[in-house]
C-alpha cells in the first residue's frame, strides 16, 4: 500500500488538535482565533512533547491561501464604496496611526542600540496592523455588525494599501536611495493605476458575465467561478508586483457591487474557515520558547509599545478623524497588534541584507502575543472609556464628542469644489482606461495584425484605427462628461467671471484626450510632431460631434452605473434596502443592525409582543425581511420564522447583547442520540387507566408525546382506531414516540 503523503498526516494532525482546542476555547467562552494560535503551537516542531508537523513549507502555503480566502471574504463584505461615503476620516486616521507607530518603533530600537537599518523596519513593522486577526477577532466577538468596526475595516484596507508604499520606501532607503525620489512616486501611481483599472473594468465586465450565466449557474459552479475569479485577480496582483492577499481583496471588493454577493459570501464561508484556520495555526507554529527566552525583554516592551501606542496614539488619530472618545477608544484598541504584512517586511529587510536575523522572529513572536491580546483589548475599550469618563471633567468629554457631530452639511459645499473635484475624478478614471486601453492594443492586437500582414503601413494603420475606435467613447467623456452638471450650469449662470475659467477646464481636458490620440500615431507613424497634434485634433473634434460615439459613451457609462448599481437595485425591488433615516440618527451610538434568526432559534413562532424585545434587550424592531418582502414597523402580532432578516434599531452595547441572545436562545441538540423516534406493541390490561376512553380522552398523544397507529385484530394490516372506540381490555395497539415518552406511557 503506498505511504500516505506528509501533507496529508500534518493536515490529519492540525485539523484534529485545532478542533478539539477550540472546542474547549468555545466552551470557555474565549475567541477562536486564540484557540488556533495554541493549536499552532501545540503541534510545532518547538514543542518536544506533542506530535508535530513534518512539512513546514507546505502548511506556510496553505496559510497563504488562507490569507488570500480571508482577505477575499473581507472584501466580499466590505466594498470600497463603503469607504469612499466615510470621507476623509479614515485618511486623517491612518495617516496619524502610520506616522506615530512608525516613530515609536524607530525610538524604541535605538533604545536597545540596534542598527539604524532594524530601527527603520522595525517602524514599518509597528505601523501595520493586522486585517486578517482583528477581522476574525470581530467575527468570533459577534462585533462586525457595529459601528465602529465598519471604521476599523476601511482604515485597515488603506493601510494594507499604504504598506506597499512604504515597502517601496524601505527598499529604497535600503539600498542608499531618496525615500522621496522618483521610485516612490512611481509606486504610488502604480497602485493608484491598477487600483482604478481593476476596479472600473471589474465592475463592468464581472455583472455581465455573471449575468448571462445566472441560469445556469447553481451554488456549486457559483461557488468555483468566485473562486476562480478570487484566484485569478490574486495571480494577477502577484504578476504586477503586488500581493496576492490584496488581489483578493480587489475581487471581492468587485463582486461586492453584484447581485450574487450574498450568495457567494455563505458558499466561499467554508472555504474561508478551513484554510483561515491554518493560516492562524501556522502563526501560532512560528512561536519558538527560546527566542521568547533570549529575547523576553525586547519583546516585552514591543510588546507594551504595540498596546500603549495604539491604545493612546491610535484613538488619538480617529479622534482626529472625527470620531466621538468613546467610538476611538474602541477603534484604537482593536488596533493593538501587528501580523501579516509585519512579515512581510520582515522577509523584506532578511531578503535585502540590511537587518538581523534576529528581528524576524522577535516580530512573530510579538505578533502571536499580540494576537493573542486582540480579543481582550477590544473588550478593554469600553471600560478604560468609562475610567477615563468618570475622571475627565465633563467640559472636556463634551467637546471632544462634539467635534464629531460638528461637520458642515454636504449641501453647503462650495460648487467650485464639487465641479472641479468631479472632473478631476473623471479626467483621472477615464485616463487610466485610455492608458490601459492602448498597452493592451500594442501588446497584443498590433503583433497580431504584423503577423498576419507583416511590418507594412496598412498593418499599422489598422491597428491605429482601430485602437482610436476603441478610444473614441473614453476620449469623449473625458472632454464632455459634467459640461452639462448642475454645478456647471448654476457657475455659468452666476457670473460672467466664471465663464472664462469654466471653459480653461474643457481646453485642459481638451488637451489631455488630444495626448492619447497624439501617443497612437507617434507610435505608429513617423510625420512631425506639428502634423500629428493637428491630426490629432481633428480626430478629437470628429469624435465629440459624432452621435454615434455620444451614444456609445452614454450606453457604457449606463451601463456601469447600472453594474454598480445592481445590488442597491436588487435591494430595492426585493424590500432589503436599508431606510433614508439610518443616517439621519441624532446619536451616533444608535444605528441599524441586521440580524439572522437561526432555524432552531427558541423565538420562531413568537410574536414581537411575547418576545418583548424592547423591555429585554432595548432594542427595536425597525423590519422584517422574509424571502423577497419586507414588513416595515411590525406591530406586537408579527411572528418569527426561520431565517428571518431583522432589521434593528439600538446602540452598540444593546445590539452586541441582542446579537449573543439570539446565538445563544436556540434548542440545544446535546443527546439528539436519544431522541430516534420508535415503533413500540402495547396491550391494554384490565388495570390500564385507559380502559374504557376514547382515543382523545386518553391523552396519549398531549400528555405522553406519543402516537397510536394502529390497532392489532388479527388482521394482515394494523386497523385504524376510530376517535369515538373506547379502549378494552386485551387490546393491543401499536404506538410511535421517544423512548422516554414510551417508557413513561408504559408506565402508566
Amino acid at each position: 500500500m503506498a505511504e500516505l503523503p506528509a501533507m496529508i498526516q500534518d493536515l490529519a494532525l492540525i485539523l484534529m488538535v485545532a478542533g478539539v482546542v477550540t472546542i474547549v476555547f468555545k466552551k470557555l467562552k474565549q475567541p477562536l482565533v486564540l484557540g488556533y494560535i495554541v493549536a499552532g503551537f501545540l503541534v510545532s516542531p518547538h514543542m518536544p512533547y506533542t506530535a508535530s508537523v513534518v512539512d513546514m513549507e507546505n502548511i506556510h502555503l496553505w496559510a497563504d491561501i488562507g490569507v488570500m480566502f480571508l482577505l477575499f471574504s473581507l472584501g466580499l463584505d466590505f466594498s470600497f464604496k463603503k469607504i469612499l461615503k466615510m470621507g476623509a476620516s479614515p485618511i486623517i486616521s491612518v495617516s496619524c496611526i502610520i506616522f506615530s507607530m512608525s516613530v515609536l518603533g524607530v525610538i524604541v530600537g535605538n533604545l536597545f542600540g540596534w542598527s539604524q537599518m532594524d530601527c527603520i523596519f522595525l517602524g514599518g513593522m509597528l505601523a501595520m496592523s493586522s486585517t486578517t486577526i482583528i477581522y476574525k477577532a470581530f467575527d468570533d466577538l459577534g462585533l462586525r455588525q457595529q459601528q465602529f468596526a465598519g471604521l476599523v475595516m476601511s482604515v485597515l484596507i488603506l493601510e494594507d494599501i499604504l504598506a506597499i508604499v512604504m515597502m517601496v520606501m524601505l527598499s529604497a532607503i535600503a539600498g542608499g536611495n531618496s525615500p522621496d525620489g522618483s521610485q516612490m512616486l512611481a509606486s504610488i501611481a502604480n497602485i493608484v493605476f491598477f487600483l482604478v483599472l481593476w476596479l472600473v473594468v471589474g465592475i463592468f465586465a464581472i455583472p455581465l458575465f455573471l449575468r448571462s450565466v445566472r441560469k445556469l449557474v447553481n451554488a456549486e459552479v457559483l461557488l468555483i467561478v468566485s473562486l476562480g475569479l478570487c484566484c485569478a485577480m490574486a495571480v494577477f496582483s502577484a504578476k504586477v508586483g503586488f500581493s496576492s492577499a490584496f488581489g483578493a481583496f480587489i475581487m471581492g471588493s468587485i463582486l461586492a457591487e453584484t447581485v450574487e454577493a450574498e450568495r457567494i459570501e455563505k458558499l466561499v464561508d467554508p472555504v474561508k474557515n478551513l484554510f483561515g484556520a491554518i493560516f492562524f495555526v501556522s502563526v501560532g507554529m512560528l512561536v519558538d520558547p527560546q527566542i521568547l527566552i533570549d529575547y523576553a525583554l525586547p519583546i516585552f516592551i514591543l510588546v507594551m509599545t504595540i498596546i500603549v501606542g495604539q491604545a493612546i496614539f491610535g484613538s488619538m488619530s480617529f479622534l482626529l478623524g472625527g470620531e466621538s472618545l468613546k467610538s476611538a477608544m474602541r477603534c484604537g484598541f482593536s488596533m493593538a497588534q501587528i501580523g501579516e504584512f509585519s512579515f512581510i517586511i520582515a522577509s523584506l529587510g532578511l531578503s535585502l541584507g540590511v537587518i538581523g536575523d534576529f528581528l524576524y522572529p522577535v516580530v512573530v513572536a510579538v505578533s502571536v502575543i499580540t494576537t493573542f491580546l486582540t480579543p481582550y483589548m477590544i473588550r478593554l475599550a469600553t471600560p478604560a472609556y468609562n475610567i477615563l469618563e468618570a475622571r475627565l471633567p465633563k467640559q472636556i468629554i463634551k467637546v471632544l464628542n462634539h467635534l464629531s457631530v460638528s461637520r458642515p452639511n454636504s449641501t453647503e459645499k462650495n460648487k467650485w469644489k464639487s465641479l472641479l473635484v468631479q472632473v478631476a475624478l473623471n479626467t483621472v478614471i477615464y485616463s487610466i482606461l485610455s492608458s490601459a486601453l492602448i498597452a493592451v492594443m500594442f501588446m497584443f492586437f498590433h503583433p497580431f495584425i504584423t503577423r498576419l500582414l507583416g511590418e507594412t503601413w496598412y498593418a499599422k494603420a489598422i491597428t491605429g484605427v482601430t485602437t482610436i475606435m476603441f478610444l473614441a467613447p473614453f476620449l469623449r467623456a473625458m472632454v464632455m462628461k459634467k459640461n452639462h452638471s448642475e454645478e456647471f450650469r448654476a457657475l455659468w449662470a452666476e457670473s460672467n467671471r466664471n465663464r472664462l475659467p469654466l471653459l480653461f477646464t474643457i481646453l485642459v481636458r481638451f488637451v489631455i484626450a488630444i495626448n492619447f490620440v497624439f501617443i497612437v500615431c507617434r507610435n505608429l507613424s513617423h510625420f512631425g510632431t506639428a502634423l500629428l497634434i493637428t491630426v490629432g485634433t481633428l480626430v478629437l473634434v470628429t469624435i465629440i460631434l459624432s452621435r454615434t460615439i455620444k451614444q456609445r459613451s452614454i450606453l457604457l457609462e449606463r451601463l456601469f452605473i447600472n453594474n454598480l448599481r445592481s445590488r442597491e437595485i436588487e435591494a430595492e425591488v426585493h424590500g432589503k434596502k436599508r431606510p433614508l433615516y439610518e443616517g439621519k440618527l441624532l446619536d451616533r451610538d444608535i444605528h441599524i443592525a441586521e440580524f439572522d434568526i437561526p432555524q432552531e432559534s427558541v423565538w420562531l413562532g413568537k410574536t414581537l409582543k411575547e418576545l418583548n424585545l424592547g423591555c429585554r434587550y432595548g432594542v427595536h424592531v425597525s423590519s422584517i425581511l422574509r424571502g423577497n418582502q419586507r414588513l416595515n414597523i411590525p406591530d406586537g402580532d408579527s411572528q418569527l420564522y426561520p431565517l428571518d432578516r431583522i432589521q434593528v434599531i439600538g446602540s452598540d452595547q444593546q445590539l452586541a447583547i441582542f446579537g449573543q441572545a439570539i446565538q445563544q436562545q436556540v434548542i440545544n441538540e446535546e443527546d439528539i442520540e436519544h431522541r430516534e423516534m420508535k415503533l413500540r406493541q402495547m396491550i391494554i390490561t384490565e388495570r390500564s387507566r385507559f380502559v374504557g376512553k376514547t382515543l382523545q380522552e386518553s391523552g396519549i398523544r398531549s400528555d405522553y408525546g406519543c402516537m397510536v397507529v394502529g390497532l392489532e385484530e388479527g388482521k394482515e394490516n394494523l386497523s385504524s382506531v376510530a376517535p369515538s372506540r373506547k379502549f378494552k381490555n386485551g387490546d393491543i395497539i401499536w404506538i410511535v414516540g421517544e423512548q422516554q415518552d414510551i417508557d413513561r406511557l408504559l408506565k402508566a
